[in-house]
């Protein structure tokens, strides 16, 4: 087998983990895949730390692999009092798997835990088809679904760190030794070597692009901080439905299926609210448990935006047999992120798809709506509740504003324009030479506002609501 070489100018990486034969260079899209959950009874073998059941485990694994086209044919959990270091899995659990995947033909095993190298190349070997495990599964979902060059870097980044570990698993050519002849120092590098020199080479230029990108990033939000719009990030576990409650608010008709990971890459969009406010509302990549540590690492500039995000709106999927435990998830990696929901900075959580819950399901979600201020319920599809979702945003800005009297020049129509979009104008009163405006401002605008101050421009402090004007 020819040596690999590793494309520098590719848009996304090849994972050579996740073809089927790399003779042919055939994609598993499509392949018939026998998917194995493994369950440890014990927790301190990764065992559960929730009420997730392990039937929901096996169908969140089913799932992943259907997210990238895989013909799942058959399915199965195995529980276990400890990993075997060898395969994973007991020798006898092993042969009967073996017989599964020979009776229904399939060519791909996804085993839903973690296997190592070693592990990997045992159970090929002994049912005699291609296995992956759940972080190979997920970045063979993120390359599929990045469509910017950022995404398509992020997911490189993860690919070839996860790839380094496993040369000698993935490589069959690597025991060989190239060049010298025993006069120029010995028999030569090593073909192992030479490969993961390779690899360190491409990770160092892409983590030299990805801090440009983070640079770039960071002016970006500069420039937005100028044009002042807050920023509203969607979080949430993945198919919580944020792409489909970013298209309801925006119209910005991103893809949004009922899919795990049907977006990746981030996208921003200005939206109105009921007072006439606008804001910057961002979608985010979705979270999900046992997130791969290679891609957390390398979507660290695309949770930047999260990071630096006015406040955050958490989407949850409300309907779901496991919502507690996916908020749970969702939290845990925003604590990761230094993001904790406070006083200063609330977190709203959103409820959604209300509409596939019966009618006791709603009575339990509005009894509690009284005592829970910050938690809004809707449906994204149907856009129940969604203006409900936006008059809390609003409320949540207008925590630290300040309502002010100002007296404008009827000839300033420009002011009387940055008033009418940057804050909600609450009452107004005109004479033959000003308009007597009050309004209710942020203290970046209010700071903005000073600054315009001239002879026709005067600003009071308004003492109490329904005060007379200056």
């Amino acid at each position: 087998m020819p040596t690999r070489k590793l494309d520098r100018k590719a848009k996304r990486p090849a994972l050579d983990h996740l073809t089927t034969h790399r003779a042919n260079g055939a994609r598993p899209s499509g392949s018939r895949a026998t998917v194995v959950h493994v369950h440890f009874k014990d927790r301190a073998y990764g065992g559960p730390t929730g009420t997730r059941t392990v039937a929901d485990r096996l169908a969140e694994a089913v799932g992943l692999a259907h997210a990238i086209d895989l013909a799942v044919v058959d399915s199965v959990a195995v529980s276990l009092d400890r990993p075997h270091p060898g395969t994973l899995l007991r020798d006898g659990k092993v042969a009967e798997i073996a017989d599964r995947v020979a009776a229904k033909a399939a060519d791909l095993v996804v085993v839903n835990g973690h296997l190592t190298p070693v592990q990997q190349q045992n159970l090929e070997k002994r049912w005699k088809t291609k296995v992956i495990d759940r972080t190979g599964l997920i970045l063979e979902i993120f390359g599929a679904r990045a469509r910017t060059s950022e995404g398509a870097l992020q997911v490189e980044l993860a690919a070839l760190t996860y790839q380094r570990s496993r040369l000698v698993r993935s490589w069959t050519h690597l025991e060989r030794q190239r060049g010298g002849f025993g006069f120029l120092g010995g028999p030569g590098e090593s073909q192992i070597e030479a490969d993961r020199r390779h690899i360190d080479a491409r990770l160092s230029a892409i983590r030299k692009q990805l801090k440009d990108v983070t640079r770039t990033r960071g002016l970006h939000r500069l420039e937005r901080k100028k044009v002042p719009y807050p920023v509203v990030a969607l979080v949430g576990y993945t198919n919580a439905g944020k792409s489909t409650l970013f298209n309801r608010l925006t119209a910005a008709g991103v893809f949004a299926e009922n899919l795990l990971f049907a977006t990746l890459d981030p996208t921003m969009r200005k939206v109105a609210l009921p007072n006439g406010q606008s804001i910057i509302l961002s979608d985010t990549v979705g979270f999900i448990s046992d997130l791969p540590h290679e891609l957390v690492a390398a979507f660290s500039a695309t949770l930047e935006e999260v990071r630096q995000a006015d406040f955050i709106v958490h989407v949850r999927d409300v309907a779901h047999s496991e919502s507690a435990e996916q908020r749970a998830d969702v939290v845990r990696v925003l604590a990761e992120l230094g993001i904790e929901d406070d006083a200063e900075a609330p977190i709203i959580e959103v409820q959604n798809k209300i509409d596939l819950l019966d009618a006791d399901g709603r009575t339990t979600i509005a009894n509690q709506q009284p005592r829970r201020p910050n938690v809004v319920s809707l449906s994204a599809r149907t856009g129940e509740g969604c203006e409900d979702l936006l008059t809390r945003i609003t409320s949540v800005l207008a925590r630290d504003h300040e309502t002010l009297d100002v007296r404008v020049s009827i000839a300033d129509g420009a002011t009387l324009a940055w008033l009418y979009s940057h804050g909600e104008v609450v009452e107004r009163r005109d004479d033959d030479d000003y308009a007597h405006v009050r309004v209710s401002l942020s203290p970046p605008d209010r700071a903005r506002l000073a600054r315009r101050e001239t002879d026709g421009l005067r600003v009071f402090r308004t003492a109490a609501d329904g005060a007379p004007f200056r």
